[in-house]
């Protein structure tokens, strides 16, 4: 703390460089607080909101979704875009499970309102909860049965050798089995606003995706490129919506489409290929998507391009890797669909306490793109 040299006294208006000192709990009580870690898997964001909602009722999560949509929708605004968020943040609830043998069930939220599944989200809210002590871990890998809007997802977190001792610790990687994912179209095409005539594979995993070649429109899948990328992927997706009605086999609330995934080369020899999934409000994802993985392993399984337990590895705009994998074939509906395994790594970034004051004329946040 700054003192006058002359008396030894702090100095009136002097900045308080004791921690200690200037602690205290200043918050107004009606401000709203929420307490939130913060990660990232493989570079995409995941705001994990921990205390300060009320409960979400419904007794399953495509309830609860539905819920949060009527009733969060604002804070969801508040946390997700600026000056809290971003354009590109994403984040999740923790809820309990809606299930008897599940572990606890989870609710994603971005930029344009609730998705339905989230891979990256997985990675990273298993990886949270792993290294916080907020999950069990009595197994290795730590197995976890979550509840999605999509349906049950798996995930097995991989932990460092000596976290094993300590009970949590670390988390080298997380592996989960996704929902039954399929190829609802191939080579399906569409007239696009300033780029004509675009092909595509239609493919769930989920959540429904278009997904395109990114050679063909002479699109480059680099980080510089992203404007590019965000423009025609909004321009395709809304053409594909209004071109081809979407179904889902059990879940109409699923049946909607949540972005564009461009296809490329891959950077690094020895990875398959590289995803760049643009999605909700032009949101550009920074990992290869989970869900998006997915739905490619689908759609190049059922190519015959890939066998089960054939391994791939797929690239993301930073060139950031998921492994993907068709553990087994099934049937959904009327599709042949497979069950895909993904693979990645998530970081926990931070912890925070958001402030929501009342008065505040931006409370909700604001979007900018």
């Amino acid at each position: 703390m700054s003192t006058d040299r002359a008396s030894g006294r702090p100095k009136p208006g002097a900045w308080r460089f004791d921690r200690e000192q200037a602690s205290g709990d200043w918050v107004p009580a009606d401000w709203q607080r929420i307490e939130t870690i913060d990660a990232h898997t493989e570079g995409e964001p995941l705001r994990v909101i921990l205390n300060g909602l009320p409960t979400i009722p419904g007794s399953t999560m495509a309830a609860r979704r539905a819920w949060a949509q009527q009733n969060l929708d604002s804070l969801r605004r508040s946390l997700m875009l600026e000056p809290r968020g971003h354009a590109d943040m994403y984040g999740c609830i923790v809820t309990p499970p809606a299930s008897a043998d599940g572990d606890f069930g989870v609710l994603f939220l971005h930029n344009e309102g609730w998705s339905t599944m989230c891979g990256h989200g997985i990675i990273a809210v298993v990886t949270v909860g792993v290294e916080a002590g907020l999950l069990a871990t009595g197994s290795h890998p730590a197995r976890f049965e979550i509840d999605t809007p999509a349906g049950r997802v798996s995930a097995r977190a991989e932990r460092e050798s000596a976290s094993l001792e300590r009970g949590s610790g670390r988390v080298r990687s997380v592996a989960f089995d996704n929902v039954p994912s399929y190829a609802a179209a191939l080579d399906a095409e569409v007239t696009v606003p300033g780029y004509g005539r675009v092909s595509y594979d239609l493919g769930f995993g989920g959540a429904f995706y278009a997904y395109v070649d990114a050679p063909s429109l002479g699109l480059d899948l680099n980080p510089e490129n992203a404007g590019a990328l965000i423009t025609a992927g909004r321009a395709i997706k809304q053409a594909v919506m209004a071109a081809h009605p979407i179904t889902h086999p059990t879940e109409p609330e699923l049946a909607f489409l949540y972005g564009t995934i461009f296809v490329g080369p891959a950077v690094d020899p020895t990875s398959h290929s590289r995803n760049v999934c643009i999605f909700a409000d032009g949101e550009v994802d920074r990992s290869p998507t989970g869900t998006g993985v997915s739905g490619r392993l689908a759609i190049h399984h059922a190519r015959g391009e890939i066998d089960v337990d054939q391994a791939i590895e797929i690239e993301s705009i930073l060139g950031t890797r998921f492994t993907g994998r068709v553990r087994s074939t099934t049937r959904f509906g009327q599709h042949d669909a497979i069950l895909p395994e993904v693979t990645g790594q998530a970081f926990v970034t931070g912890r925070s306490e958001l402030l929501l004051a009342p008065d505040d004329p931006l409370r909700e946040g604001f979007f900018l793109r």
